[in-house]
């Protein structure tokens, strides 16, 4: 696997987990620029992702939650609002540490070329039940 770019490695950025998706997408595309400079990094108003960054640094993105449910193969109606996820070199090696200190894994590591090639994610969650995504990805 090649070295992920040190911009995005080692960063932690908030995914908010929607239901309508278009509509989301324009409120967030309207207001992040003017309240802080964001821009679209990714994604389209029909999602099921978008980014905004402020220069290289992801500050916001979005995911359509039905596409959530189903990449972690839940049921309807789960809570989940956000996670939070934590871009990486090593996504073994950190689904490991957070299982140390008491995370549950959700979805243990494994490769999503659906989302880029060579990927890696796996979901953890808190000790307080808080979604987490570890990612690795060459983007």
């Amino acid at each position: 696997m090649s070295p992920r770019p040190p911009i995005l490695v080692g960063t932690l950025h908030p995914r908010l987990l929607v239901d309508d998706f278009a509509a989301a997408f324009r409120f967030y595309d309207a207001v992040l620029g003017e309240l802080c400079g964001a821009k679209v990094a990714e994604g389209v108003p029909q999602g099921p992702y978008a980014r905004w960054n402020v220069g290289e640094e992801p500050v916001l993105a979005l995911i359509d939650r039905a596409a959530m449910r189903t990449m972690l193969d839940v049921r309807e109606g789960t809570a989940d609002t956000a996670l939070l996820c934590l871009r990486l070199d090593d996504v073994e090696v950190a689904q490991s540490l957070c299982e140390e200190y008491g995370a549950t894994v959700v979805a243990g590591a494994a490769p999503h070329p659906e989302w880029g090639p060579e990927t890696v994610l796996a979901y953890v969650r808190d000790p307080a039940g808080h979604l987490i995504e570890l990612q690795a990805s060459p983007d």
